[in-house]
């Protein structure tokens, strides 16, 4: 590789989504029911605010479950619009098509350099997450504080940062029904009137 393209490498960061485990937990533990269209988050936000965090280049890499032999085309056709590289997945019922399809890629980002955002609450990250945690290089997760696997909290001491996906980032256009503890210093009445 080539110092010029090492140094772009090395400037950028890579933003893994796990759309599925975000909406279902917005649809079950925050919503109670399915997300209407214009209560789920907007995916650029999240884009944007990693990229204004970290001054730096987003390689948005989106997971799909593609087992159903199924492509939503509309929606595929709005993630590349919104720089987003869909990776739909497929493989037999009853396998997490997803998940290790993320697990593989955060395995491979450890020989890779960049840093890593990933949008998820699922503890079956936690090892490969604390894998990138303590190097020379930025990790983050990203979802609802409330709802991530608690072992996510104890990267935080190797590095991990955590980022609320409505409060940090402001990924929605509505506020959403949640009960979470509030820093005193965050609090803003109004909100609540």
């Amino acid at each position: 590789m080539d110092p010029a393209s090492e140094s772009t490498a090395e400037s950028s960061t890579y933003l893994l989504v796990d759309g599925e485990n975000i909406d279902a937990t917005l649809g079950s533990s925050v919503l109670g029911r399915r997300p209407n269209p214009d209560e789920r988050p907007r995916w650029e936000r999240l884009r944007d605010y990693v990229a204004e965090a970290w001054d730096q280049p987003v390689t948005g890499l989106f997971f799909l479950n593609a087992s159903s032999g199924h492509l939503p085309a509309a929606f595929l056709q709005a993630l590349t619009a919104l720089q987003y590289r869909p990776i739909p997945l497929a493989g037999p019922p009853g396998e997490k098509v997803v998940d290790i399809g993320i697990q593989r890629t955060l395995d491979a980002l450890q020989t890779r350099p960049g840093d890593v955002m990933l949008a998820s609450h699922d503890g079956d990250f936690v090892p490969h997450i604390a894998r990138l945690c303590g190097t020379d290089r930025r990790v983050g997760v990203v979802g609802f504080r409330e709802f991530l696997n608690l072992r996510f909290t104890e990267l935080v001491a190797d590095g991990l940062k955590i980022v609320d996906l409505e409060s940090d980032v402001r990924a929605f256009n509505t506020v959403l029904p949640r009960v979470r503890i509030i820093d005193l210093d965050d609090f803003d009445p109004v909100a609540f009137l």
